[in-house]
C-alpha cells in the first residue's frame, strides 16, 4: 500500500499542483476575510476534472498553506489573516514593531512547520484510538472546552482588567445578535431584517483589526513612520525553537487532541495553547510584549490541527473541522467514503492523504522561507501605499465571506467601533475577538447539554471529561492570581 500511494503521490503533476495549492493557501490566509476555506471551497470545481488524488493535492496544499497565512497580517499590520492567528498577532505584532518583523514571521513558520508535521505522525500512529477517544465528547464536553478557552481572556487583559472583560462582553454581545442555533427566535435584530442571521465573524475581525487601522492613519496622515526594521537576521534558529520544546510538545499535543474533536477547529487550539503556555512560563509578564513563546505556542497549536482534522474525518467519516468538510464534500464528489471502513477499503489513498500533509509542509516551509524576507519588508511599506491597498483588500474580505453588500457595511461600522471605541479608550481587541468567536460555540453547547440533561446543569458535574475541562479552566484563573500573592508576600 505504501509503494501504490508513493505511486500516485510522487508525479510530476501531482507535486505541482500541491505546491500551487500550498502557495495558494498562503495568500489566501494572508489576506484578512479570505480564509483556506474560502479557498478550498473555491478551487473545489476546478478539481472535478482531476482524479481523486491530484484534487486532494490541491485542495489540501491550500488547507495547510492557508492556516500559515493567516500568521503573516497577523504579525505584520495587527491583522489575523484568519480566526485562528488572533492570538499569534499578540505577541507578533509587537516584535515587528519593535523592528523584528522577519524574525516573528520566521518563528510562526518553524512552530507551524512542526506542529504541522507531528500532528500528520499522530495521524499515522493514533489515528484511530483519537478518533475513538473524541466520540465521548458531547455537548457538555465541548462547552468545557470552550470554557477553557475563555480563560485565556485573563492572560491577554494586561494591565487593564476591567477594559479587558468589557471587550469580552462585548464580544459576547455580538454573538447573540440574530437568530437563536437552538429555537430559531431572533434576538436584538433591531428590526433589520439582514441580521436575522447574526454578524457574519469575517466583517467583525477585519473590521476591528484592519479597518480601524485604515482610519487610523487616514486620520494619522502626514505623519513620518518610525519603525525601523533589522533585515540582517532574518531566521529564527532552530536550536532556539528546540529549546522550548517542552511548550512546543505541549502546545502540539493539544492542538492534536482539540482537532481531532469534530467542531472544535484550530482558534480554540491557539487560544488554550496560547493560555497553557503563559500560565507555565516563569515570566508571564512578558507575553503580548513580542516574546517568542506568545508564536510559538499558538502557531504550532493551531497547525496541529491540521493533521489531527483528518482523523474523525478517515476513521468515522466526521469532519473534524469546516475545511475538512468540504474536503470531505471532494472525496464524496469523487466516490470515496469515509467511515470506520476507510482504511481498508481505502488504504492507498489514506497513506496518500497522510504523504500529502507531510509534503504539504514541507513546501510550506521552503516556499514561505524563500518569501519571508519579501513578507517582512511590507512592514516598511509607506502608509500611503500600504493602508489604501489595506482597505480594498478589507472590502473585497469582507464581501466575500457571504457576497453581500450588509458584510462589507458591517465591517465599516465595526472598523469604526475599533477606532472610536477600542483605541481611542485603550481597550484591548484581543479579548473581544475571542469571545466572539468562542462565545457562540459556548452557547450552542450550553444550551444543548441542558436539553438533555434531565437534571439541569448537574451533567457538567456528572460526565467526568466535562468536570475535568471545568475544573482546568478555574485552576486556569485561580493559579496565576495564587502565584501573583505568593510573590507578593514572598516579597514583604
Amino acid at each position: 500500500m505504501f509503494l501504490e500511494a508513493a505511486t500516485h503521490l510522487f508525479t510530476l503533476q501531482n507535486l505541482l499542483l500541491l505546491s500551487l495549492g500550498v502557495a495558494v493557501g498562503i495568500i489566501f490566509g494572508a489576506i484578512p476575510g479570505l480564509s483556506s476555506v474560502i479557498g478550498i471551497t473555491l478551487l473545489l470545481p476546478i478539481t472535478y476534472s482531476l482524479d481523486i488524488y491530484s484534487s486532494l493535492c490541491v485542495l489540501i496544499g491550500v488547507y495547510c498553506g492557508g492556516i500559515y497565512g493567516g500568521s503573516i497580517t497577523a504579525i505584520l499590520i495587527d491583522t489575523p489573516g484568519a480566526p485562528a492567528s488572533a492570538c499569534t498577532m499578540m505577541d507578533g505584532h509587537p516584535m515587528a514593531k519593535n523592528g523584528r518583523a522577519g524574525m516573528a514571521l520566521s518563528i510562526a513558520l518553524r512552530a507551524s512547520f512542526i506542529g504541522g508535521i507531528v500532528s500528520v505522525l499522530l495521524l499515522v500512529l493514533l489515528g484511530p484510538t483519537l478518533a475513538r477517544a473524541a466520540l465521548q465528547f458531547g455537548p457538555a464536553e465541548m462547552f468545557g472546552l470552550c470554557l477553557i478557552g475563555l480563560t485565556v481572556i485573563p492572560s491577554v487583559v494586561g494591565d487593564n482588567p476591567k477594559k479587558g472583560f468589557l471587550a469580552a462582553l462585548l464580544g459576547l454581545f455580538v454573538t447573540v445578535i440574530g437568530g437563536d442555533a437552538c429555537s430559531g427566535l431572533t434576538r436584538m435584530t433591531f428590526g433589520i431584517g439582514a441580521l436575522r442571521g447574526g454578524i457574519n465573524l469575517a466583517p467583525t475581525m477585519i473590521g476591528v483589526f484592519a479597518f480601524s487601522q485604515v482610519i487610523k492613519k487616514v486620520f494619522q496622515a502626514g505623519q513620518p513612520d518610525s519603525t525601523a526594521q533589522d533585515f540582517t537576521r532574518q531566521t529564527y534558529p532552530w536550536r532556539s525553537l528546540f529549546s522550548h520544546w517542552k511548550m512546543l510538545l505541549k502546545s502540539i499535543l493539544l492542538g492534536t487532541g482539540i482537532g481531532a474533536i469534530p467542531g472544535t477547529g484550530p482558534s480554540l487550539a491557539a487560544f488554550v495553547a496560547y493560555n497553557s503556555a503563559k500560565n507555565a512560563s516563569r515570566q508571564p509578564e512578558k507575553f503580548g510584549t513580542g516574546c517568542e513563546e506568545g508564536i510559538i505556542a499558538p502557531e504550532s497549536a493551531n497547525n496541529a490541527v491540521t493533521g489531527a482534522a483528518f482523523i474523525p474525518l478517515l476513521s468515522l467519516g466526521i469532519p473534524g473541522d469546516t475545511a475538512t468538510a468540504v474536503l470531505a464534500g471532494a472525496m464524496t464528489i469523487a466516490g470515496v467514503a469515509t467511515g470506520p471502513t476507510f482504511y481498508s477499503t481505502n488504504g492507498p489513498l489514506a497513506y496518500s492523504i497522510m504523504g500529502i500533509l507531510l509534503l504539504a509542509n514541507v513546501l510550506m516551509l521552503l516556499q514561505a522561507s524563500v518569501l519571508t524576507k519579501v513578507f517582512a519588508r511590507i512592514a516598511v511599506v509607506p502608509t500611503e501605499i500600504l493602508f489604501p491597498v489595506v482597505g480594498v483588500f478589507c472590502i473585497l474580505g469582507a464581501y466575500s465571506s457571504s457576497n453581500s453588500m450588509f458584510d462589507v457595511w458591517m465591517m465599516v461600522v465595526f472598523g469604526m467601533i475599533g477606532f472610536f471605541i477600542f483605541d481611542k479608550f485603550g481597550i484591548p481587541k484581543a479579548p473581544f475577538i475571542i469571545a466572539r468567536i468562542l462565545g457562540s460555540m459556548a452557547e450552542v453547547n450550553l444550551r444543548r447539554a441542558l436539553q438533555m440533561s434531565p437534571n439541569g446543569a448537574a451533567i457538567f458535574f456528572t460526565r467526568p471529561i466535562a468536570l475535568l475541562c471545568i475544573a482546568i479552566s478555574l485552576a486556569t484563573i485561580f493559579y496565576p492570581l495564587w502565584k501573583n500573592r505568593k510573590k507578593r508576600a514572598s516579597a514583604q
